[in-house]
């Protein structure tokens, strides 16, 4: 497959998910010749993506918000740089922001969901059991407003059913403090059908029917 040169022009363009992929995918590509974005540490931040090198985007991204902090572009950058570092709670709160500079952003949507779902079950976090449930709720509302801007990305309805199931694994252990048989049920039964919309993208995937498979065991061994 022939690859597209990552486009410089933030100012120009809604950077989402696959244009920043893109870029990292394509590192030492050359750049279309375009204008760049006026401030220099917008520049930098966006050489150092394309070097992989997140932690000094992030920081070039920091210096640049005081001048570009309406732009919703250069904010996602950000808040992606700050999630690639796995500085979670800061992307979640630059993807916010983002969302409301731009409600139609599939990809902050998509990321402030990812963010979530890391953190609720990151098991080094001291969070009560209903504070990370709340988290799973959020990461699935949010998978839920990206499809409903995009209902054709398979990589959406993959990973909302992975949130389904880790909910329903967290309400769905006896022992738990929120235990919830009838909600992991239905987090369990979520979860199958989004992996199986997955799979009518590509009924190949044997990752995809292996979750079906795990995720049908679950719900039938709920206690």
């Amino acid at each position: 497959m022939k690859l597209n040169y990552f486009n410089t022009q933030t100012r120009a363009i809604k950077v989402g998910l696959a244009t920043v992929a893109l870029a990292l995918a394509t590192m030492g590509v050359q750049a279309q010749e375009k204008e760049q974005h006026a401030d220099p540490n917008v520049r930098a931040g966006e050489k150092a993506l394309l070097d992989g090198d997140f932690k000094t985007a992030a920081a070039q991204f920091e210096k640049a918000i005081p001048n570009t902090g309406n732009e919703p572009e250069v904010v996602y950058l950000l808040g992606y740089s700050q999630f690639q570092n796995g500085d979670y709670k800061k992307a979640i709160d630059n993807f916010s922001k983002v969302i409301s500079l731009d409600p139609k952003s599939e990809s902050a949507y998509y990321y402030r969901a990812k963010a979530n779902n890391n953190t609720a079950v990151n098991t080094e976090l001291k969070l009560s059991n209903n504070n990370r449930a709340e988290l799973l709720r959020s990461a699935i509302g949010d998978y839920t407003k990206a499809i409903a801007i995009n209902g054709d990305d398979a990589k959406l309805y993959q990973n909302r059913a992975i949130a389904y199931r880790d909910l329903g694994i967290l309400v769905g252990t006896s022992t738990s403090s929120n235990y919830d048989k009838a909600a992991a049920t239905d987090a369990y039964n979520k979860a199958i059908a989004d992996y199986e919309k997955v799979l009518t993208y590509d009924a190949s995937r044997k990752d995809i029917q292996t979750e079906v498979k795990k995720a049908t065991v679950y719900r039938d061994n709920l206690k």
